[in-house]
């Protein structure tokens, strides 16, 4: 307990010391350069919170529009029902060429992707027409009389 006491009375006596120490020894060029410091940080200081502010927000929006694009690009296949386009039969070069932003694919690549949308759509609309069907016998099961 004598440590911390002595520890105390020793930082005090320093500070009062230092303090002391700086005031005796201002002459009228370091109070000067000290208050055109002092004036320069209060008068830049809006300024200065202002431009991080800005760049605070400009991160923050990039960040939110990255956040974004992120949850656009992942589209539920429910979200694709009734909006998948089955391509054309055409394999003519330059029309896909105008189009084309992406990888190039070749004819047979195309085609068995067409095949492949097609044979999918046929299997969807097929087991949209079972159930359906499904459907309908029961409404016919409810006339029915059982004996």
């Amino acid at each position: 307990m004598d440590n911390l006491a002595n520890l105390a009375s020793t930082v005090g006596d320093r500070f009062v010391t230092n303090l002391k120490g700086s005031f005796t020894d201002l002459t009228l060029e370091k109070f000067i350069r000290i208050v055109i410091v002092a004036g320069g940080y209060l008068l830049l200081r809006p300024y200065l919170l202002k431009l991080g502010g800005r760049a605070q927000m400009r991160a923050h929006e990039e960040e939110a529009a990255r956040a974004d694009a992120v949850a656009k690009a992942k589209i539920s296949p429910n979200e694709l029902r009734g909006r998948v386009q089955i391509p054309d039969d055409t394999d003519d070069e330059d029309e896909r060429a105008a189009e084309a932003s992406g990888p190039e694919w070749g004819k047979k690549a195309r085609r068995r992707q067409r095949e492949m949308i097609r044979k999918l759509l046929d299997a969807e609309e097929q087991r949209l027409r079972e159930s359906q069907e499904e459907l309908e016998d029961k409404d016919i099961e409810e006339f029915l009389v059982k004996e």
